[in-house]
């Protein structure tokens, strides 16, 4: 069944969402009200930060992960979570998913989270158009948190449990920089941030893999 191309980039959370199918509930963005999907029940994760951002959230949902987990991670994790299996990333270096092998495992949604550049957003629509399946980018900035955890918990019916976590997001970051307020910048530690295998990327200032920093 044809999508319908409606797309909706929301405040501080950004997101495209392009259901299939709609319930009665709608999502507001900066062009319009969007429908969300009617029965979201396996999702696939476009990346590690989409499958981490879910399984806090709604861990029977996952289909699976961008990589296999190791044991020595499934020990802090839901065991029959953890074990499921490797499904690749649409996302980012070394993407290994393509898209039939999406299309074969019938998710209900497509989930993103990360940057919500021009270049993800192009990524976000293409994926969409060619597989039919809605696709959701939301953002994944620190400070971006709370309010993208309440959007997912619209998208896939758990708002009540995403209203907790966005409340300790919320909390937590507050806590964090109230602590470090009084120090100065000139004060602080140098980071240097290596990034890549042999570690030789710089991680540049403003990117959103260093905002942790």
């Amino acid at each position: 069944m044809p999508v319908t191309r409606r797309a909706f980039v929301a405040g501080s959370t950004a997101a495209i969402v392009l259901p299939r199918i709609a319930r009665a509930a709608t999502v507001t963005g900066a062009t319009g009200r969007a429908p969300v999907p009617v029965k979201v029940a396996r999702v696939f994760p476009a990346g590690p930060p989409a499958a981490i951002l879910l399984y806090t959230l709604a861990p029977d949902l996952l289909l699976g992960w961008p990589r296999a987990n190791r044991p020595e991670e499934c020990a802090y994790m839901l065991a029959d979570i953890c074990t499921r299996p490797e499904v690749g990333r649409i996302t980012g270096r070394g993407n290994t998913a393509n898209l039939e092998s999406v299309i074969a495992l019938k998710p209900d949604l497509i989930l993103d989270v990360g940057s919500t550049s021009a270049t993800f957003v192009s990524l976000a629509e293409r994926v969409q158009q060619q597989t039919g399946i809605p696709y959701a980018l939301l953002d994944g900035r620190f400070d971006g948190i709370a309010a993208t955890y309440r959007k997912l918990g619209e998208l896939v019916g758990r708002q009540n449990d995403a209203e907790k976590l966005a409340r300790y997001a919320d909390n937590t970051l507050k806590t964090i920089t109230g602590r470090i307020a009084s120090t100065g910048a000139a004060a602080r530690p140098r980071v240097y941030y290596a990034r890549g295998p042999r570690g030789l990327v710089t991680g540049l200032g403003g990117s959103i893999n260093v905002e942790t920093i």
